[in-house]
């Protein structure tokens, strides 16, 4: 049975973190990290059955950052997982670094590079067909942004999963309505999204991904639907934990100045409290 209220916290460390990264580094994409936060803890902390002393181990599960450009809170959750050492996450974005701003396969834990957006969900249909067909029990999880729905091929692996039953596939789209040019709505219309996913013949479930307890339901009861794989609608806000950030397009790939990096970090240790 999950902690809820210790996967809170955890989602606030989190936060925490990634924003000093983001600072230190003097780059990175704050919005959609603080955005994708509380899914990726329920998924690390609850939900895949991963051993960081066993990177490589064969029944694991499998997780691929679609959305390979909201990568500090995935590098993170997996220096504080023990994959490589947190003292590493000092060096986000630095000469001869391995944590670069998209996932790289050469850090242990990250399945595939990611980052040329479209392309997370069919090379998670291929892992998940692999699992089908030599008889394996791991599941395949995806991570999605929501301006990644306008590519092309995003529908092609959508057709794939549906055509060969893939219920051991679980892709999250991270629905916080913002790209880097504007709302999602203005840039490329996305309703009714929902149905069109249904319409490919996945299940279909909407959530709020800020809300750990239905993150955790969500994923706990995926798949919905045996032979048929699932969808989940992670209804988010862009800059999620810091008020100032909040549905702020500007965000996306926001620095924070001094004066807001002591703002943001005030307010997450207030929310750090609570959880006390």
């Amino acid at each position: 049975m999950a902690n809820i209220e210790a996967l809170k916290r955890k989602a606030t460390e989190i936060r925490m973190d990634l924003l000093t990264m983001i600072y230190a580094a003097k780059t990175g994409h704050t919005g959609g990290s603080l955005s994708n936060t509380d899914i990726l803890t329920a998924l690390y902390y609850h939900i895949m059955d991963v051993d960081p002393a066993r990177p490589d181990w064969e029944d694991r599960d499998r997780y691929v950052q679609s959305k390979g450009h909201a990568v500090e809170s995935y590098w993170a959750i997996l220096a504080d997982k023990g994959f490589f050492p947190k003292e590493e996450l000092k060096t986000f974005s630095q000469f001869n670094t391995r944590l670069i701003g998209h996932p790289n396969n050469k850090v242990p834990g990250v399945e595939m590079n990611t980052g040329a957006l479209g392309h997370g969900l069919a090379i998670s249909v291929g892992m998940a067909l692999a699992a089908k067909k030599d008889g394996k029990s791991y599941k395949v999880y995806t991570l999605m942004g929501d301006g990644e729905q306008a590519e092309g091929s995003v529908w092609e692996g959508a057709m794939a999963a549906s055509q060969y039953g893939l219920d051991n596939l679980v892709a999250i789209i991270d629905r916080n309505r913002l790209q880097i040019t504007g709302s999602t709505e203005d840039v490329m219309s996305l309703e009714p999204l929902a149905d069109k996913w249904r319409a490919f013949g996945w299940e279909v479930v909407d959530i709020d991904g800020n809300d750990m307890e239905q993150v955790v339901d969500a994923l706990e009861q995926a798949p919905k639907t045996a032979g048929k794989p699932t969808l989940i609608m992670a209804n988010t806000v862009k800059g999620k934990g810091i008020s100032f950030a909040e549905n702020t397009v500007g965000w996306h790939h926001h620095v924070p100045s001094d004066e807001e990096y002591k703002q943001a970090m005030d307010e997450l240790s207030q929310q750090l409290e609570v959880f006390q």
